[in-house]
């Protein structure tokens, strides 16, 4: 993971030219640079997104937060988007930013926010559903996967790892929301749109990998078939007990090897994906019923979605000595559980926007004063900000993320406020959000260019300006 720290500008707009090679140390003597890849330049332009920001810039007096509103609510669509077609259908490949990869939860996550212009641009409509495409083909080539090569013959620099790792395939962690995020995508776009196109027999069968995938690690019999290790001095990029993970009692949960962090979990019935695996079963179930005639699949996504939810009220609800009940971050179902939060989402924080729950849910708002307060062992407080970070790039460092997460939850105009004003003053001076920042110093951040953070950040901005102007004065 490489660090920056910006002390002078001419460092900061020599690494702003790896997003955007325009950028000239005369920017420098500007308040706020250029700094967005050019027109004619970018991957992709999408006439409904550059409306919505022209309006922004238009209606908001706020000159920074206009300027970084431009700058990263597009920076999915201008920097990480390959958009083709293949045997006449849509085509999307997207890498996350600064490693040229696609993971299944970030593309989706990465062009959601996009989801609310598509019926008023069909060419933003078209890539959405190029995503879905390309997605349901990197399930069917391994369902336990979590990212993938354009090249399906490439093999990458984890082709080393004790699993069955496959030519085409970046990483096989397997995560419970990586199946998800894909799901939460297409119903969307089929309930946004109408159109029905991506959704034909591929798609039904990587459904049917999905619930095979999710039945397999409830780990009812054995240890089911997914074993993961990687040779690392990195204790949390592989897996225990000969990469099957610590032994889980069966109650009906789903287990997740890896976190959304891309960190391995300690107890492997990790909350938050389970959740996140309520929704997206009952999801894929109405699919099935509307789409497929498939009644059969239905009524087992729908039977799975029953036991998880019936076994996350019974073993996921944790009594805490100052906050009462909340939800525990993994369980193991021998009584055991760890308290925390991570920034990635699915977190505890994200569980209303995933539609896992409403917000105003008593035990959900008893776990939310817990994730932000040094009760959370992962909650930072430094003089820049304050927020929740993870064990992937280590202690002290905020990410971005959980703080346009608490907005983007949040019903109190105070704390939207202070979010955003945080966000404002962590950008680091370089216009875009990262992937972390030290909680003392927003210059010392990891990963300039991180599309996900940036278009999250987009949506949040853009729900305020939408639903509470008066908030972003």
């Amino acid at each position: 993971m490489q660090r920056r720290k910006f002390i002078q500008n001419s460092a900061l707009f020599g690494s702003l030219a790896m997003i955007n090679p325009k950028v000239s140390f005369a920017s420098s003597l500007e308040k706020y640079p250029v700094v967005r890849t050019p027109k004619g330049e970018r991957n992709f332009e999408s006439k409904a997104i550059e409306k919505a920001i022209k309006e922004f810039g238009k209606k908001v007096d706020d000159e920074e937060l206009a300027w970084l509103f431009n700058n990263c609510f597009p920076n999915t669509l201008d920097t990480t988007v390959t958009y083709t077609t293949k045997n006449g259908r849509p085509d999307t490949y997207v890498i996350t930013g600064d490693i040229d990869a696609m993971w299944l939860r970030d593309s989706s996550a990465q062009v959601w926010p996009y989801m609310a212009f598509a019926d008023e641009d069909k060419d933003l409509q078209h890539l959405i559903a190029g995503v879905i495409n390309r997605q349901t083909q990197y399930i069917l080539k391994d369902p336990y996967a979590n990212a993938f090569y354009d090249d399906p013959s490439k093999k990458g620099e984890w082709t080393t790892d004790h699993t069955d790792m496959k030519p085409g395939v970046h990483e096989r962690k397997w995560e419970i929301d990586s199946l998800c995020y894909p799901i939460r995508l297409g119903y969307n776009y089929w309930k946004t749109t109408g159109d029905t196109a991506p959704f034909d027999a591929e798609w039904q069968k990587a459904i049917k990998e999905i619930l095979k995938v999710f039945k397999d690690q409830q780990k009812k019999n054995d240890r089911g078939s997914y074993h993961f290790q990687r040779e690392t001095a990195k204790a949390t990029d592989t897996r225990a007990l000969h990469g099957y993970g610590y032994p889980v009692n069966p109650v009906g949960l789903i287990c997740s090897a890896f976190r959304p962090s891309d960190d391995a979990t300690v107890f492997s019935f990790l909350i938050p994906s389970n959740f996140f695996a309520v929704v997206s079963l009952k999801q894929a179930a109405e699919m099935m019923t509307e789409l497929a005639n498939d009644s059969q699949t239905a009524s087992e996504l729908l039977s799975l979605a029953k036991e998880v939810d019936s076994a996350l009220k019974k073993h996921a609800i944790v009594e805490h000595p100052k906050y009462g009940k909340i939800y525990a971050f993994e369980i193991d179902g021998f009584g055991n559980h760890l308290l925390m939060d991570d920034a990635n989402v699915p977190s505890l924080l994200s569980l209303p926007y995933l539609d896992a729950m409403p917000v105003d849910d008593q035990i959900y708002q008893n776990t939310r004063a817990f994730i932000w307060s040094t009760d959370n062992p992962f909650f930072f407080k430094g003089s820049a900000a304050e927020g929740v970070g993870g064990p992937h790039v280590g202690m002290d460092m905020v990410w971005p993320m959980s703080i346009t997460m608490r907005g983007l939850t949040s019903t109190s105009d105070k704390e939207i406020k202070d979010c955003i004003k945080m966000l404002k003053a962590t950008h680091g001076d370089t216009g875009f959000m990262h992937e972390t920042f030290h909680k003392d110093d927003p210059t010392n951040f990891s990963r300039l260019w991180f599309a996900w953070a940036n278009t999250l950040f987009g949506e949040f901005i853009w729900k305020t300006y939408k639903e509470s102007p008066e908030l972003l004065g």
